[in-house]
């Protein structure tokens, strides 16, 4: 599960205690949850940033830069925060196919995910062309509208359970 933590929370002394306390009371294993923070989150304490998201990862919890190249990029905080995961942001996406114009972007995104040890989302892919580029260029994961629009929880439970390999999740609650 993929929660968005607003740069307001991100800097919040207590957010790793907070998230601790949610694990423990709702039964949720750590390794199923993954924060995602942007680029502006880390305008401030990078140190006090870096802290939390180690706590976090100490027990399981893995960290992804949303919407990168975007916001207020900072190699150097990319670097000392060690997150787990980098996405690209879709509109870079979005030009790989006009005239390939975004392609030299994403794939430097994706190396530098890569050389940093990170696994590379690739953002708001509409179209199988998209998905083969950015296959090519060694990206993990996509999401988009390609794969499905916005669902409620109903709807995504059922979306879930209808892929063969995902059904056992829904069924136990365990991956």
């Amino acid at each position: 599960m993929c929660v968005n933590v607003s740069s307001r929370q991100f800097l919040d002394a207590g957010l790793a205690g907070t998230i601790e306390e949610i694990l423990a009371a709702t039964g949720l294993e750590a390794r199923c949850l993954k924060l995602e923070v942007t680029e502006s989150a880390f305008i401030g304490d990078v140190d006090a940033a870096r802290a939390t998201v180690q706590r976090l990862q100490h027990i399981g919890i893995e960290w992804s830069l949303d919407d990168f190249g975007t916001g207020y990029s900072s190699l150097s905080h990319l670097h000392r925060l060690q997150l787990d995961t980098v996405k690209v942001d879709r509109s870079f996406v979005l030009r790989m196919g006009e005239g390939n114009e975004g392609l030299e972007m994403v794939r430097a995104i994706v190396a530098l995910g890569h050389n940093l040890g990170m696994n590379v989302v690739g953002e708001g892919v509409e179209t199988e062309a998209q998905l083969t580029a950015l296959r090519a260029l060694g990206c993990e994961f996509c999401q988009g509208f390609l794969f499905s629009r916005p669902v409620d929880a109903q709807d995504a439970t059922r979306l879930i359970a209808s892929q063969p390999m995902l059904a056992s999740v829904v069924r136990t609650g365990r991956s």
